[in-house]
């Protein structure tokens, strides 16, 4: 016989057997695979594809004209993949921003190695990076930015939208 409940009056009935079932399984278990199914789907033809990184094309005319001992960035190679977004930030806001241009040192830039260089995305960095099609867009299509850099920093003969 089954269980009987107790209450503070004392045992008054028994416990009714239910068995035990799920409601409508075949539904929900269905929905739960049609639901899986669209949800890989557009996945489906990436699965175990992989991109391969850009090429970073060094070939400058300003790069093969230095010697080779001569031929490093301003600061370490790891170092500027990963911080060279910041690094711009920093200068913009020393150089423009904040109106340090007037002040002394105020656009010099010294890296490690002791070596002074202006602070300018245009007239240090793109004077040695100047195929811009093969060295930055290539990284930045990569891993899908689009830096506001461009705004101002153009490349020769391009212009500005007019403002009307």
């Amino acid at each position: 016989m089954g269980e009987k409940y107790k209450n503070e009056f004392g045992v008054f009935a028994e416990r009714p057997q239910v068995e035990k079932k799920y409601y409508n399984a075949k539904y929900i278990f269905t929905g739960l695979a049609v639901f899986l199914i669209l949800l890989i789907l557009p996945l489906a033809p990436n699965l175990g594809k992989t991109v391969p990184p850009p090429q970073r094309q060094l070939d400058t005319p300003v790069i093969q004209k230095m010697a080779e001992k001569d031929r490093q960035c301003i600061m370490p190679t790891d170092w500027m993949r990963a911080n060279h977004m910041q690094m711009l930030v920093d200068w913009r806001d020393k150089v423009v921003r904040t109106n340090e241009k007037g002040a002394p040192n105020g656009r010099d830039f010294v890296s490690p190695d002791g070596k002074k260089y202006l602070a300018s995305l245009t007239n240090t960095c793109m004077d040695c990076h100047s195929n811009k099609e093969k060295f930055c867009d290539q990284c930045h299509n990569y891993v899908a930015v689009a830096p506001n850099c461009w705004g101002c920093h153009l490349q020769e003969g391009k212009k500005l939208a007019e403002a009307k």
